[in-house]
């Protein structure tokens, strides 16, 4: 898990000198501040395929704006624009033609900082843009404290970004089976191991055991937690785990699960080599804890 995507905690968030005042009009005056751009869940990169980090510029100050820390003693700030209309290249041009790239589709690539800055600036924006208006009043809320909080103007209430705890888990059998099952919706062939929402007052241990009993019927045991990964897409925080199974019948929840397997080792390497398995790509932590069962890297497999 040493290089699982966007989880570096080498970004100084400086968290106690976000509600200052003017905080972002003066890191935007300073050119040494770093702006990542954001079009939608979209940004410029460089040729080398990392991010196009680049100084303030004015029409920064018409968009949203949020101050995700320093890195190396250098802030950063996101400046969110939203998607351009289909077809308008405009300042793609501008940017001379800079390809832009997702998260999704970059995470893997990119220096583990600013892959973590990127997660930091998609995952804020997802909560703007869902969470406009007050949850009391319905009042429109205006943005504070760098882009962390929105405050409601009617009532005075403070309102921060959501982040949805998620558990995922990598299910063993007696017989060091994998268990995998490929979600309603997805082609035929994508398997990948079971994840699920926390519910109020929940522990992690509590909801694997829940999560894995209503989707496929399995009973498990000796829940072990093993990493947790940000998952903005849009507002997710994957807690990795294994358990291991007491019952190995599989009854999937039929508005979710599609279908349901145990792999062996053997089982999955030969239907991988073959083309009937998909295997996921190693951005995400269900692929590392594939790979902790499997003992080899799926980009290794042929």
């Amino acid at each position: 898990m040493h290089d699982l995507p966007m989880t570096a905690s080498v970004v100084d968030r400086d968290g106690p000198s976000r509600a200052e005042p003017v905080r972002i009009e003066t890191l935007l005056a300073d050119p040494a501040t770093r702006v990542i751009e954001l079009q939608g869940d979209r940004s410029p990169l460089r040729p080398d395929r990392t991010l196009a980090l680049r100084s303030p510029e004015p029409e920064d100050t018409e968009t949203l704006l949020l101050y995700l820390g320093r890195l190396d003693g250098i802030a950063h700030v996101a400046a969110c624009r939203p998607a351009p209309p289909k077809g308008d290249a405009t300042r793609e041009e501008r940017l001379d033609a800079a390809p832009f790239a997702s998260l999704r589709e970059v995470a893997g690539e990119l220096p583990q900082a600013q892959a973590t800055l990127f997660a930091t600036a998609l995952g804020l924006a997802n909560w703007h843009v869902r969470h406009p208006r007050c949850p009391r009043c319905g009042e429109r809320t205006e943005v504070v404290s760098s882009g962390w909080v929105r405050r409601c103007p009617q009532d005075g209430s403070e309102h921060y970004p959501r982040t949805d705890p998620a558990v995922i888990m990598a299910v063993i059998d007696d017989a060091d089976r994998l268990l995998l099952a490929r979600n309603i919706g997805w082609p035929e062939g994508r398997f990948s191991v079971l994840a699920g929402f926390l519910e109020p007052g929940e522990t992690i241990a509590g909801a694997v055991i829940r999560e894995v009993g209503e989707e496929v019927g399995v009973s498990v045991r000796d829940v072990r937690f093993v990493a947790d990964q940000p998952w903005p897409f849009p507002a997710s925080l994957m807690l990795g785990c294994t358990a291991r199974a007491t019952t190995t019948d599989l009854v999937c929840q039929p508005d979710e699960i599609a279908e349901a397997r145990w792999f062996t080792r053997e089982e999955f390497r030969h239907e991988l080599a073959e083309g009937y398995l998909r295997a996921a790509g190693r951005l995400s932590i269900s692929s590392r804890l594939i790979e902790g069962w499997l003992g080899q890297r799926l980009d290794e497999l042929g």
